[in-house]
């Protein structure tokens, strides 16, 4: 499960784990931060996170070295490096994706944070900071000489954020330029995405992102190589699960539920982008992405499309829904 700063919450962390995710990583956490004295409750993880990495954030090699021992003494057994953040305001401040622009600034973070910590360090990396300027093989070998043990690479670049489908073949030359494992990101939203990364690429592991948002129970069909749509009542059991997780993460009293909501309507703007896609509609719209593809119109469902609305008003009508266990299956 890729680290994603709100979707990342713990909760939703958990979820994934149940749905078989083999490795979890907190939201982005800015190293300033952390060794100021916040950002802390991020490095908290649940004893089901078996494997648990932190995700640290910054420019300057010293404050990044004294973070990454934070995040360790605090129980991460994995340390990642954010050098792909697009976000404008980490951008200006000469963080995530703007290091891209310096590689040899990042790789003194890379070689700051190796000597500070002896777990495993990963980096994640984007294709370059635009389309003039990819760059991601000579960043990959610069953090891997600095003693990165494995590098991500989102198959995009900065100012494409997350628009048009992920160029795997970039990802792939990454793949074949380091001597390290290298973590291939971008578009995986079904078995059958997998199965093209592993049969076109080098690449032999795979961050799962906005797929994980859109569909928790990603992970199990991932793992068991086959289709793994939930009907109506299991969509809606997934997320009463959710709910339970967070009411016991933040407290199901009257403070508590505040949060509990908020990221609960946060995950309904993902949620509702689920469509049981099909191999043959996988296959009609390759070498494009289904996570780039406009969902067809629901089912004539009422059940359908109220899990299919984006209106606000129709989640604040499932959050209710959940609340008094009025849905199928409840």
């Amino acid at each position: 499960m890729a680290p994603m700063a709100t979707g990342g919450n713990l909760p939703y962390r958990r979820l994934c784990r149940e749905y078989g995710a083999v490795r979890t990583c907190s939201e982005m956490v800015l190293a300033h931060k952390l060794v100021k004295g916040g950002d802390r409750p991020l490095l908290r993880h649940h004893e089901s996170e078996t494997d648990f990495g932190v995700q640290l954030a910054g420019k300057r090699p010293e404050v990044m070295a004294e973070a990454a021992v934070i995040a360790v003494e605090a129980g991460a057994s994995f340390i990642d490096l954010n050098f792909g953040c697009p976000i404008d305001l980490v951008v200006r401040k000469g963080a995530g994706a703007a290091l891209m622009r310096r590689p040899g600034k990042l790789a003194s973070v890379v070689e700051a944070v190796r000597s500070a910590v002896e777990v495993p360090l990963s980096v994640k990396i984007r294709l370059g900071y635009s389309q003039q300027e990819i760059n991601c093989v000579k960043v990959a070998r610069l953090a891997v000489e600095a003693g990165a043990d494995a590098v991500g690479v989102h198959g995009r670049t900065r100012n494409q954020r997350y628009r048009l489908s992920a160029d795997w073949d970039l990802i792939d030359e990454v793949a074949a330029a380091v001597p390290v494992p290298v973590i291939g990101n971008g578009d995986i939203l079904t078995c059958w995405d997998l199965a093209r990364r592993r049969r076109e690429t080098r690449v032999e592991s795979f961050l799962v992102a906005r797929g994980a948002l859109i569909k928790p129970w990603i992970f199990t069909e991932l793992s068991e190589d086959r289709p793994g749509d939930l009907d109506i009542p299991g969509r809606w059991a997934m997320m009463r699960r959710y709910f339970e997780l967070a009411c016991e993460h933040f407290g199901d009293d009257e403070n508590g539920l505040v949060r509990v909501k908020r990221f609960f309507l946060w995950h309904l703007g993902f949620w509702h982008r689920y469509y049981p896609w099909t191999e043959e509609d996988f296959r009609r719209l390759a070498p494009d992405s289904l996570l780039q593809a406009r969902n067809p119109h629901p089912p004539d469902d009422p059940q359908w499309r109220l899990l299919a609305s984006g209106d606000p008003a129709d989640h604040e009508l499932i959050w209710q829904r959940i609340l008094d266990r009025d849905y199928p299956g409840g």
